[in-house]
């Protein structure tokens, strides 16, 4: 009796391993199949929460064109998109998983990777300058040292309060030498039309706006500008990588696109924005480096490796190892080397 039960058994096993096979769940390899939105690594149903601003002219394309809902229909995939007013914003939004994909400035990205988010950049979908110390049209100060003892606007955990850290810095200044009012950009250009505050780290399409009403941009330093960050969560990007990869194709798709037309993506920032088409083709076409490497990498390492430590001297991060760890882990270039524009039917 011993020897049938152990016929059997094995021959159980056996059947049991060859169904394994036949399905792909052999021990580490199928994982997508057992999500049951997924079949043969293919997302069906559900909803993709992805955010638009208009610091990101291409995420303002893509959702004017509809390019995604098309690209993710056959998939019974809803497009869900969610404005972001700023970096700080997004990663709030990210990192409470009220979108799946959100846009932020690289310096906010690292910040927030910094501090426990659990992201991971996908793509990099520009390279701005959208960044610069502003004043008053009647205002006397003509330098960032004459900041000095003065209140200054800025929406901390963006780019533009980083900028304002960095030119601080370089001109022999600190945080500590000026009152800085935490307010998001557009209240920001307000406080100093409103004389509340001196001066502002401003961001575009608002700064250029702000420029052509008679704002003085008195400090501009394009290196001072981290790169345009597109982030996802871990979970979307573990649990859903195909979807994943369609939004990376799909912003390669509006870049090209973008790049052959500019005027017609200033026209849809001049009426998301609502700002004047003369402004928006100088955000778009003075402002903004569409036509730059989407592969995040060593360029944009660069640059975050000299502002993580400004972080450190500001208590917005813990400490230097911290920002060391969300070095190591913040980039994920796989989606954006696989890229494949024509996979994305206009």
């Amino acid at each position: 009796m011993r020897r049938t039960s152990t016929i059997v058994t094995a021959v159980a096993a056996i059947a049991a391993a060859a169904s394994l096979m036949l399905t792909g769940c052999v021990a580490g390899e199928g994982q997508a199949a057992a999500d049951p939105q997924s079949s043969a690594g293919v997302t069906k149903g559900g909803t993709l929460n992805i955010d638009f601003a208009t610091y990101n002219p291409l995420s303002l394309v893509i959702k004017k064109e509809g390019w995604l809902e098309k690209a993710l229909k056959k998939q019974d995939i809803t497009v869900n998109w969610v404005q972001s007013a700023g970096s700080n914003k997004a990663n709030e939004a990210l990192r409470s998983g009220a979108i799946d994909v959100g846009s932020t400035a690289g310096s906010a990205a690292l910040l927030a990777r910094s501090n426990g988010s659990a992201i991971k950049t996908i793509d990099i979908f520009s390279q701005p300058e959208w960044s610069a110390i502003v004043v008053g049209k009647d205002s006397t100060i003509t330098s960032v040292k004459d900041l000095k003892g003065k209140q200054v606007a800025a929406t901390k955990g963006t780019d533009p309060y980083f900028f304002l850290l960095q030119a601080l810095e370089a001109n022999g200044l600190s945080a500590s030498d000026v009152t800085i009012q935490n307010l998001q950009h557009a209240d920001g250009w307000s406080a100093l039309q409103n004389g509340s505050v001196d001066a502002w780290a401003g961001l575009d399409p608002i700064m250029a706006n702000a420029e052509k009403s008679g704002a003085k941009l008195i400090y501009r330093n394009v290196a001072f500008n981290t790169y345009g960050f597109l982030n996802a969560t871990e979970s979307f990007v573990k649990d859903k990588p195909d979807v994943a990869q369609t939004v990376v194709n799909t912003y390669e798709y509006a870049r090209a696109w973008a790049l052959k037309h500019p005027d017609e993506t200033a026209s849809i920032l001049s009426e998301v924005a609502s700002i004047d088409p003369s402004v928006a083709t100088t955000v778009i076409t003075e402002r903004t480096n569409l036509d730059v490497s989407n592969i995040p990498g060593a360029a944009q390492l660069k640059v975050l490796k000299k502002v993580g430590p400004i972080f450190v001297s500001t208590g917005d991060v813990r400490s230097q190892s911290d920002i060391d760890k969300a070095l190591d882990t913040l980039l994920d270039p796989t989606f954006a080397k696989k890229a494949d524009p024509s996979a994305i039917g206009g």
